[in-house]
């Protein structure tokens, strides 16, 4: 049962009520005072919104949406205002939300584990084109983004989404948002364990349900058995990571409290194994200390990264096993590196039964509905009806016969995505930055995509394994701090003095091999003009200054900084 003010959970009756003021954690009493968020989800639980989008906002219009289902509430079904075209970065901060929003939305399609139908896919696509000016993106944590969305045609667009088994419910808010799985479950050669099963089964209990509706801020899930390590499972709120106990067999390490944004953390591990029949089990025990234990008093403070910090694993582990789960876990072992420098499948690559799988990428994530229509007919004239997203802004289509990939590959190419990429096509990653998001400062996609153009024609021999990644604001949407080279949009003086969009650059961080965080070059910022330039000047000098085989990331670490600026 939910823990609420109201209705204190098991855990919150065996502790005395503290002093009201505390971190605002319900299991200790501390239920006042609420901030903004807090107040409207005490007055009505965000999955509630539907109705009244379905039954008022439908049909009378954007002006009839109350402010606190604008702002608040309909995220729980992925819904956000947009950015209102021709506001420069410089508004960001200083204009009101009503100033800044247009009467148009985004709207994100869930797509756990990055799975996807043909079907799926083709009904994404005419969604896109019908409804939303045929944009659409391909996110860093497998969804699918709409813009251009009116709320007069929101429920057409469920409906249409929902009869072909896919959602918007939880794709933002303070819940459970998508879980992000390995997109080669069950498929590739390698795997140690395929986590579907527990995708599934936290799907079914508690996706849409009121037990995790009301979460201090929002809650991202992991769950990979590919020992590439394919889910970033370090920056999630919980992480399930294949591994093989040496008695037990193949299970899950857990990890918990990683993020990123304006105070970035690795998870830690908490050093037990996981069977793969039990990760429902503790997921639901750890999203209840979430809920219960959570900060709430101040929205700064109140992702899961913090209690974990506040905490350590060692007492996080023993709540777990003590208040929510009530029983010992399984000491384990810690997953082995990968070994791959690459995550994201693309390529051609081998099925454990014998047919093939195809990875290509799109340009930052960057797609459209007709694309979209196009790449599910690709795949059903190939024989397959099953793809995949990638945690990367990648895409793949999986089940391809021997004698059908090179007409596959030759298909895909023909849609200018590429299955062999250079490395600035494949390791560019971008937000969705000023176009459209009301927090961005500079525009990311377009120049994501400029750049790549510039690097391939400047350094055509470049063939290290690099990551590029754009955010158009603080928020680390795209992940800079754990990039080769991380650049965060902010206004910066140009030469003359002038105040024009440009990017604080974070060098060398990384996951998965060697995790940490990038490192930032004192007083350096890099003009949107002079980005190309300044990319290619760093790269040229880690070529001449690197040792056999040292990585972007190693040497960015011990580099003078001027050969990083």
């Amino acid at each position: 049962m939910a823990a609420t003010p109201d209705r204190p959970a098991a855990a919150t009756t065996r502790r005395k009520a503290g002093r009201h003021r505390g971190e605002g954690q319900w299991a200790v009493g501390h239920y006042t005072p609420l901030n903004g968020n807090e107040q409207f989800k005490k007055d009505d639980d965000g999955l509630n919104v539907r109705t009244r989008i379905e039954t008022i906002y439908s049909k009378r219009g954007f002006d009839s949406i109350d402010p606190n289902d604008l702002r608040g509430r309909m995220r729980w079904w992925g819904l956000y205002t947009q950015r209102k075209p021709g506001i420069d970065g410089g508004k960001t901060a200083i204009l009101e939300p009503e100033e800044l929003e247009d009467k148009y939305f985004m709207l994100r399609v869930r797509v756990d584990g990055g799975r996807l139908s043909v079907a799926q896919l083709r009904a994404i696509g005419e969604v896109s084109e019908q409804y939303a000016r045929g944009t659409a993106d391909v996110t860093d944590r497998q969804n699918i983004q709409l813009h251009w969305i009116r709320i007069e045609d929101v429920p057409a667009i469920w409906e249409k989404l929902e009869a072909v088994g896919l959602s918007t419910t939880e794709a933002c808010g303070d819940c459970p948002r998508v879980i992000i799985g390995s997109p080669v479950a069950g498929i590739a050669a390698d795997e140690i364990i395929d986590g579907t099963p527990a995708v599934d089964e936290i799907h079914e209990r508690y996706i849409g349900s009121k037990e995790f509706s009301n979460l201090p801020r929002k809650f991202k899930t992991a769950i990979s058995g590919s020992p590439v390590q394919d889910v970033v499972h370090e920056i999630n709120d919980v992480a399930f990571v294949g591994v093989e106990h040496p008695e037990h067999g193949p299970g899950f390490d857990l990890w918990v409290g990683g993020g990123l944004s304006t105070n970035p953390k690795l998870a830690q591990r908490l050093g037990t194994w996981v069977p793969l029949d039990e990760v429902a089990d503790v997921w639901a025990g750890v999203v209840g200390i979430f809920r219960d234990y959570g900060y709430r008093r101040l929205r700064t403070r109140a992702r899961l990264k913090f209690l974990m910090a506040d905490w350590g694993p060692e007492k996080f582990r023993q709540v777990l096993e003590d208040e929510y789960l009530e029983r010992k876990l399984v000491d384990g072992p810690a997953p082995a590196e990968p070994v791959q420098r690459w995550r994201d499948h693309v390529g051609v690559h081998q099925q454990q039964d014998g047919r093939f799988y195809v990875g290509f990428a799109p340009r930052v994530g960057r797609v459209d509905g007709a694309t979209l229509t196009k790449i599910a007919e690709v795949a059903s004239r190939h024989g397959s009806d099953r793809l995949r997203t990638t945690v990367e802004q990648k895409m793949i289509i999986l089940d391809v016969e021997q004698d059908q990939v090179d007409s596959l590959v030759a298909a895909l190419e023909a849609l200018d995505f590429q299955v062999n990429p250079s490395p600035f096509r494949r390791g560019t990653m971008a937000c969705t930055g000023i176009e459209f998001c009301k927090l961005a400062i500079v525009e990311t996609k377009g120049r994501g995509s400029a750049l790549i153009d510039e690097l391939e024609r400047r350094l055509p021999e470049f063939d290290e394994p690099l990551t590029i990644n754009l955010n158009g604001c603080p928020n680390a949407c795209a992940r800079i701090q754990t990039a080769d080279i991380g650049l965060k949009g902010q206004l910066v003086l140009d030469d003359d003095g002038n105040q024009v969009e440009g990017y604080q650059v974070h060098l060398g961080g990384a996951l998965g091999l060697e995790p940490g965080f990038g490192r930032k070059v004192r007083g350096l910022k890099v003009t949107a003009d002079g980005l190309p330039d300044y990319v290619e000047r760093v790269l040229r000098n880690y070529q001449e200054q690197r040792t056999d085989g040292e990585r972007f990331a190693t040497w960015a670490a011990r580099a003078e900084e001027g050969a990083l600026k």
